[in-house]
């Protein structure tokens, strides 16, 4: 694999995907995952062992909560990312333990801030309209590279996306790099991510974009 994607969702958009038992989601972002751009070279028999990450548990309750779930106590969503993502990623020697895979994403978060940048731009979650071009914008300016946005499409009779999920992607060496489009990558880590019937895709320049407060 060649990069790694920090994946940021808005937990409130996030339980307006799918069946879940959302109780009172995060107001700011959370993270989603850290995920090499191809499943290569991955130890599938490396298990997931919560008390490796027992040092970060309060970071990662507070900053890499299951969103969808909302006892403290699930570990399931950190499995799954280990699994599928962890366990390819180990191949850095940055991120070959659990400890550090999980440490680094926390930190790499922390760098990059999303939230207090998003405010700082006057991008806060509001019932009004954004654009997607000053969503951009805005983050190209803090940054100095082109993140990746994804929206949930616009639900029958609506005009709007809604903003779900922002990608940051880094180099092996764990420096911000541009999310260049893929064209037609058949990859699965880069299937849109699907939750229930609904799905996220690149948000669309053209569209008025929702950044919902409340789950409605």
């Amino acid at each position: 694999w060649k990069k790694l994607y920090l994946a940021h969702h808005w937990p409130v958009t996030v339980c307006k995907m799918t069946a879940n038992d959302c109780q009172d989601p995060p107001k700011y972002w959370t993270i989603h995952g850290l995920w090499p751009d191809k499943a290569e070279d991955c130890n599938r028999t490396w298990h997931f062992n919560v008390t490796e990450i027992k040092d970060l548990m309060s970071d990662m309750r507070h900053y890499w909560p299951d969103v969808l779930h909302s006892s403290l106590n699930r570990t399931q969503f950190w499995k799954h990312e280990w699994d599928k993502h962890g366990t390819c990623a180990a191949t850095l020697e940055v991120l070959n333990s659990q400890k550090k895979y999980f440490g680094k994403a926390l930190e790499l978060y922390e760098h990059v801030d999303l939230n207090s940048c998003l405010l700082k731009a006057g991008i806060k979650p509001s019932s009004s309209y954004y654009k997607m071009t000053s969503i951009k914008e805005a983050l190209t300016r803090f940054y100095g590279v082109m993140p990746k946005i994804q929206c949930l499409p616009p639900e029958e009779g609506e005009k709007a996306q809604t903003i779900g999920q922002i990608e940051f992607c880094f180099t092996k060496e764990l420096q911000l790099r541009n999310c260049t489009a893929l064209k037609g990558g058949s990859n699965a880590v880069q299937a849109p991510l699907k939750l229930g019937t609904e799905e996220l895709s690149v948000c669309s320049d053209a569209l008025p974009t929702y950044y919902p407060s409340e789950v409605q």
